[in-house]
């Protein structure tokens, strides 16, 4: 099995208010990732919630996916990974989305899967060579997962990720802050 993990639970407050109910083309802007993730070839897909969570669940379809919340979301975005690779025991791999990046396409995620193999352990997205999401964990990464902390999320576990160009295969861009999303909208 492998699952989808969209880590959505941080507070937004670069963004001064829930950020994943921001209004982008009509839609709460975390259906928009939720939404390319229940497209993509997952057999599950998480939706990791954490401050508001109650009011993020009642303001966004997730469709299909289940939604776990991390408590501990103060703790970064290591708490919310930590929780998602929880959620989902049996998965022989994780693919990782940020709720905060409305461009993401099922193409970048159908990409990076065809990417897993031999001696790769991560696999990540780039766009124009720089790295970006989605990423892919194997299970052999879990047992790391568990013991990670602070706000870097798995960086640590991807040096040596296979990079996998997916330019053309929609965009990395993150909504951090009204701006940023009065960005996307032009």
């Amino acid at each position: 099995m492998i699952a989808g993990l969209v880590l959505a639970a941080g507070e937004g407050r670069r963004f001064g208010s829930a950020k994943q109910l921001a209004p982008l083309h009509g839609r709460p802007l975390l259906e928009h990732v939720v939404a390319a993730m229940a497209s993509a070839p997952l057999d599950e897909v998480v939706v990791v919630l954490g401050a508001r969570a109650e009011e993020v669940r009642a303001g966004v379809d997730v469709g299909g996916a289940r939604v776990v919340v991390a408590e501990d979301w103060m703790d970064g975005q290591s708490a919310s990974l930590r929780h998602g690779v929880a959620a989902v025991p049996d998965a022989e791999a994780v693919v990782v989305a940020l709720g905060d990046q409305p461009f993401l396409s099922p193409g970048a995620v159908e990409a990076v899967l065809a990417a897993r193999g031999e001696g790769a352990d991560a696999v990540r997205a780039t766009y124009g060579g720089v790295p970006g999401h989605p990423i892919v964990l194997e299970r052999s990464l879990f047992a790391a997962v568990r013991e990670l902390r602070g706000d870097e999320g798995a960086r640590s576990l991807l040096r040596d990720a296979r990079p996998v160009p997916c330019d053309g295969l929609g965009r990395p861009d993150d909504v951090d802050t009204p701006e940023d999303l009065d960005s996307a909208v032009s």
